[in-house]
């Protein structure tokens, strides 16, 4: 006899899973290690975007899209890389969550379309007011606290899922003091992100970034690989991650990648940019960490200022006084200490690119020329969090080597494989997002109908 349906490691995007497992009539347990997870796990850390190609917001924007066409730009920004039954899974449910998160947990669901990211063909990134993960993670704490079905176990830790009886699982519980109990589940979902807090693992899988700033939950360990390694779980990609390169190094808080896509530069300590900055924040965190003294400025202007206030994060930046300002050139190179006869070469050449008169060096194009007044903030490369994992089906099962489903066993998030392929060029805005809440949706209903065949997931929704 199992004690619960559903046991959740993990109360980041794992609570998806366990609003939805309840939606459907299952009783949820989700075991989390911090006791203070709504602003101090990954998702929280996170800008909330979720890629929903497809949804309903788009088509209210006049915009076209579909998951084929998602999985081009996947396919394209990874070079074929990415798992391609995760990505498929990912791509076709994601429309469904976006408008799920706004039907069923009441999310106040936005489509961004005042910039592009990189690597995305349309906009359709979905996020929450103030862009932060700090509030679409707490929609979905109030969704678990609301719920009946739902209990929440903190501070615990899931220390392994071994096999139980008619392809069940026991959920090893450790509790602070030490002591340990055994939970019967028909099913356990590992949620618990990736390895970006362990350092050894982080030399080992992802040498090239180890030595950044790591900008995540201390409790991303990799216990789920772990785990599911010790029951024969297969794993991929586990050299991929999301990397940043416009941490704050004052405010240790994101500066939008937004500032790069209105026209922004990135400059090293000689004032001179050094590559395309936007390629994509991720792979260019490797790139700034391999600049001297591994850090830059990001320049930008009052026109770009105004346009990321909508993001909590820079709003964050700004209140820790880490903007620096000067109505010329000079008076910002004076604040910044950065030579300013590159500096202001940097900002000619970029601004005769805007105007069409001259190729950039390095590719990239530019909105708008800046103007006056120009602002910078020092960065510092990050690691946000690791893009491998444990290798799943379309449903989130974790599978072995054969690519057979280990019963009772799941994972989503920063715990399973993920869709960005290898090394940190393949992440697209969102890669995050979509499997942490994506599988765990995917998840859920597959339990559901496991337990209670005739589940319609439609008719619950």
């Amino acid at each position: 006899m199992t004690e619960v349906d559903l046991v959740i490691a993990g109360a980041g995007g794992g609570l998806a899973g366990a609003t939805h497992a309840a939606q459907l009539g299952l009783d949820v347990l989700v075991v989390e290690a911090d006791p203070h997870f709504l602003r101090g796990n990954n998702t929280s850390m996170s800008t909330a975007m979720v890629p929903g190609p497809g949804s309903r917001f788009q088509a209210a924007a006049g915009i076209e899209d579909s998951p084929a066409r998602f999985l081009a730009d996947v396919e394209a920004k990874t070079h074929g890389t990415a798992d391609p039954v995760v990505a498929r899974a990912l791509a076709e449910v994601g429309a469904e969550l976006v408008e799920w998160l706004a039907d069923h947990v009441g999310m106040p669901i936005e489509l961004p379309t005042d910039f592009d990211y990189p690597g995305h063909s349309v906009p359709r990134v979905h996020t929450v007011p103030g862009r932060h993960g700090s509030a679409l993670l707490r929609y979905l704490s109030d969704a678990v606290a609301a719920s009946r079905r739902v209990d929440v176990l903190a501070p615990c830790r899931l220390v392994d899922a071994p096999p139980g009886p008619d392809g069940t699982r026991v959920a090893v519980v450790e509790h602070p003091d030490g002591t340990r109990e055994e939970i019967a589940a028909r099913a356990v979902l590992l949620a618990t992100n990736g390895f970006g807090a362990d350092p050894e693992l982080v030399r080992t899988h992802l040498p090239e970034i180890a030595d950044a700033h790591y900008h995540g939950s201390e409790h991303s360990r990799g216990d789920a690989l772990r785990i599911g390694t010790a029951h024969g779980a297969a794993t991929g990609c586990l050299d991929a991650y999301q990397g940043h390169a416009a941490l704050s190094a004052k405010a240790r808080t994101l500066l939008t990648w937004t500032a790069v896509m209105h026209g922004g530069a990135v400059v090293d300590g000689s004032g001179r940019r050094f590559g395309d900055e936007t390629t994509g924040y991720s792979e260019y965190a490797a790139t700034l960490a391999a600049q001297p003294g591994g850090r830059g400025w990001m320049v930008y202007d009052g026109r770009i200022d105004a346009l990321c206030r909508t993001f909590t994060d820079y709003l964050d930046v700004r209140s820790a006084g880490a903007v620096r300002t000067g109505a010329t050139v000079a008076e910002l190179a004076a604040a910044t200490g950065l030579p300013a006869g590159p500096l202001a070469e940097e900002i000619d050449a970029l601004a005769a690119v805007a105007r069409g008169a001259a190729a950039d060096r390095f590719g990239r194009t530019v909105e708008a020329p800046l103007t006056s007044p120009f602002h910078a903030v020092e960065i510092v490369p990050a690691l946000f969090h690791t893009q491998g994992g444990l290798r799943v089906d379309a449903h989130a099962r974790v599978v072995d080597a054969g690519g057979a489903p280990l019963p009772g066993l799941y994972a989503s998030g920063g715990a399973a494989v993920g869709i960005s392929g290898h090394g940190a060029a393949g992440y697209l805005a969102g890669n995050g997002l979509l499997p942490a809440l994506g599988l765990a949706y995917l998840a859920a209903g597959h339990v559901a109908r496991a337990a209670v065949p005739s589940v319609e997931e439609g008719a619950a929704r």
